[in-house]
């Protein structure tokens, strides 16, 4: 789905994906994918995202990146809530570039429109976890001022463990 993308006089279009964006959204998501090494985690499909963007209780939102035209990346995120705050936050789940487009400020710009959107719905605070071995995105988000919280560590309890908890077991009772 993405193309070559020309080497001169570049423009970067950054705006909220519509419903024709599915697929593409699909296909920057498996790039994404393939770059974390985690392909075998991908369950999306055309008709999850739609639901899940669109439908009637979405909760994430997204942006998707041009590069003179040509798609290049795009950031899905959703609002939470501090409590110390007493405030909302925008919470980035994914940013990605593809390589090809990496160095154009496509990144930059994305993380840019982030922030307004942070700023206009009064958010306290804007997070998002890194892996730890993706040095490359630690080096783009220290230098766009984020500072690592390293004294936090997530957490992940799954769809398949849901019940386990809910019946009372746990691995360690199990």
């Amino acid at each position: 789905m993405t193309e070559e993308i020309p080497q001169k006089n570049h423009s970067i279009l950054i705006r909220d994906i519509q419903h024709g964006d599915i697929p593409l959204i699909l296909d920057l998501i498996k790039k994404l994918s393939d770059y974390e090494k985690l392909s075998h985690e991908v369950m999306a499909t055309e008709e999850l995202l739609e639901e899940a963007l669109f439908g009637k209780n979405s909760v994430p939102r997204a942006i998707v990146a041009f590069l003179d035209g040509i798609p290049a990346g795009f950031a899905l995120y959703f609002f939470n809530f501090s409590t110390f705050v007493a405030k909302k936050g925008l919470y980035l789940e994914d940013l990605f570039v593809i390589p090809k487009a990496r160095g154009f400020g496509v990144g930059k710009e994305l993380f840019i429109r982030l922030a307004k959107i942070a700023k206009a719905n009064d958010c306290g605070r804007f997070e998002w976890s890194v892996l730890d071995w993706n040095e490359p995105a630690i080096g783009f988000y220290e230098k766009m001022g984020a500072t690592p919280m390293n004294d936090w560590t997530t957490f992940r309890l799954t769809q398949d463990k849901f019940d386990k908890i809910i019946q009372g077991r746990t691995p360690i009772n199990d």
